[in-house]
């Protein structure tokens, strides 16, 4: 099993900046692609930026427009989310994610096969 923890998350105005962290314990060794994916209340879920095993691939929603950045520290089993000139419409619960396959983060083919418990991220305007 892996497990998943988020932080980073909180409340800030439109147009600042948020650094989510997802720390992964156990069995670490069993995914390859991380990433984050997010709900917002009344919507489904979306992807928002996913990272290959040595960080050589990465993706973002078409959302995200080049004001989020993902990287990942192999060192740690963690994976990063520089969040910059956010919007309200960004507010949503952001989740960690983590699959030995890339399409299911990238593209949510299917659930991933592990995810943590969600970081709240609320964008005031």
């Amino acid at each position: 099993q892996v497990q998943l923890v988020e932080s980073g998350g909180g409340l800030v105005q439109a147009g600042g900046s948020l650094r989510l962290s997802c720390a992964a314990t156990g069995r670490t060794g069993s995914y390859g692609a991380m990433g984050w994916f997010r709900r917002a209340p009344g919507k489904e879920r979306e992807s928002v930026a996913a990272i290959s095993s040595n960080s050589g691939r990465t993706s973002y929603g078409d959302f995200v427009k080049g004001r989020f950045s993902i990287s990942r520290d192999n060192a740690k089993n963690t994976v990063y989310l520089q969040m910059n000139s956010l919007k309200p419409e960004d507010t949503a619960v952001y989740y960690c994610a983590a699959d030995r396959f890339w399409n299911n983060i990238a593209l949510l083919t299917t659930a991933p096969d592990y995810w943590g418990q969600g970081t709240q991220v609320t964008v005031s305007s």
